[in-house]
């Protein structure tokens, strides 16, 4: 028996070795990068037009959010919607894809919940993109804005120090 043993021994400590490599290589925190950042300024443009896909993005958006709280850092997030995202934050489900209509109530109700959260500032729609998309700014659900041109805004945003992403 410790024959046995001690045959297994060494296949024991790679075995042991590889599940340390393997930990090790397991996704950390961002406490390198993140050091010294007090807050984090995001601006999101967000055209993403079918409604799995954009509510994917949102809950990424909201667990980017969480992550940087738990870090320490104050989020500053602003949602900013164009294009054919348009459709998918807005009340007429005349012009929204049969596929896309059970995806909107679930976005909505995620973008409102995150309006009242710490660290998201603004949630805005694109005025061009409303009449682009042939969708009328009424109709548009709250918590969002409406902002006259979000290219303009997106600009203001990124002066301001916010970081651009494409979402």
């Amino acid at each position: 028996m410790n024959a046995v043993r001690a045959a297994l021994l060494p296949f024991a400590v790679v075995v042991l070795s590889l599940f340390a490599s393997a930990a090790s290589a397991a996704p950390g925190g961002d406490a390198s990068l993140l050091a010294g950042l007090k807050e984090g300024k995001i601006v999101f443009d967000i055209t993403e037009g079918d409604g799995k896909a954009l509510l994917v993005r949102i809950e990424s958006i909201e667990e980017t959010r969480q992550d940087l709280l738990k870090q320490g850092v104050t989020p500053r997030f602003v949602l900013s919607f164009r294009g054919p995202a348009t459709l998918l934050v807005q009340s007429d489900m005349e012009k929204v894809k049969p596929e896309n209509r059970p995806f909107v109530g679930q976005i909505t109700a995620l973008l409102a919940q995150m309006a009242k959260s710490p660290g998201v500032e603004s949630l805005e729609q694109c005025a061009v993109a409303i009449r682009h998309m042939g969708t009328k700014a009424e109709n548009v659900v709250p918590p969002i804005k409406v902002v006259a041109n979000s290219f303009v805004t997106i600009m203001a945003w990124e002066v301001k120090g916010y970081a651009y992403i494409r979402a």
